[in-house]
């Protein structure tokens, strides 16, 4: 005697069920969509601050060599007006040593310029730095697209979603069963063939659905707070950018002019020295003065374009 029996269960969707689980599925895929520019905006920050503190080492590294080359011409025409007999040889001397400093600042401008062009290549792969970005009007109130908060807003609609598949499929999915059935009873019987429907639902279940349930809600719960703190921190960094450009542009005035009248005072000074009214050290300080306030003023237009990034950083803008 000989019995076969060949059968297939399969699940049952429950009302809804169907609908809450594509639901789901989709947050999913709008929350990784949604990580993803979160991330490239990350990126963008770094990129951002890299470019600034190169933008800063390239406008140092050239006033380091306008200033060494400006010497050496200085140097060259006390040499010949010491030759001359119209200048001490003292004056050469100063007039070398403050050469020989402008050297060496030249080259340390020059390696740390290196430095930043590592760093550079390293976060980004590019051998030379990209163009700075076009300055983007940037308002100063939280755009609901800035890619943090969206992703905030759809970890809480993922953790919604997850709630109501949850909240749904409370107990295990019924399952239908087709089943096909043989029977060989042997000594010469024909053989007994039959075909079985079968309808199984779970019962008693749901109870232990109750802990998925409270994980769910613990989620979004947490997932709102998570937004709201969000929008918060967003919404204060917002308004430090905007400060900090603030402060960054009345500064940046201010070295500007500076930097122009230390310059004009350079000039008479030097004119002054060529027409033998003046000593060489009250022209040297006079150089050294122009020199700093221009890399001064350098400096903080470095620091304000770094501003003006950084704003358009907190409003979420990608470059």
């Amino acid at each position: 005697m000989r019995e076969t029996e060949i059968g297939i269960a399969l699940p049952l969707w429950r009302y809804g069920a169907r609908a809450t689980a594509g639901q789901a599925a989709q947050a999913e895929l709008d929350w990784s969509a949604a990580a993803e520019q979160a991330a490239r905006l990350l990126v963008a920050g770094q990129v951002r601050e890299a470019l600034g503190q190169l933008a800063a080492a390239e406008s140092e590294q050239r006033l380091t060599v306008l200033q060494n080359q400006l010497l050496a011409e200085l140097t060259d025409d006390v040499d010949r007006r010491v030759k001359a007999g119209d200048l001490a040889p003292a004056d050469a001397m100063a007039a070398r040593a403050e050469w020989l400093a402008s050297k060496a600042q030249e080259a340390e401008a020059a390696q740390r310029l290196r430095g930043q062009l590592a760093q550079w290549q390293l976060l980004t792969g590019l051998a030379l730095a990209a163009q700075a970005e076009s300055s983007k009007p940037a308002a100063f109130e939280l755009n609901d697209a800035h890619p943090e908060l969206q992703l905030a807003v759809r970890a809480v609609e993922r953790a919604q979603r997850k709630l109501a598949a949850v909240q749904v499929q409370r107990s295990d999915a019924p399952e239908l069963g087709v089943s096909l059935r043989q029977d060989r009873p042997g000594q010469g019987n024909p053989a007994q063939s039959s075909v079985g429907v079968a309808l199984r639902m779970p019962f008693g279940t749901a109870t232990y659905a109750q802990p998925r349930i409270a994980a769910a809600l613990t989620e979004v719960d947490v997932a709102l707070v998570q937004q709201q703190r969000m929008r918060d921190r967003l919404t204060a960094e917002l308004e430090l950018a905007r400060s900090q450009l603030r402060a960054a542009e009345a500064q940046g005035q201010l070295e500007a002019q500076r930097a122009a009248l230390l310059r004009e005072r350079a000039g008479h000074v030097d004119k002054s020295f060529k027409a033998g009214e003046s000593p060489l050290p009250e022209l040297l300080r006079a150089l050294n003065a122009a020199a700093q306030a221009e890399a001064a003023n350098e400096r903080q237009q470095a620091q304000l374009r770094l501003a003006q990034a950084r704003l358009q950083q907190a409003q979420g803008l990608l470059p």
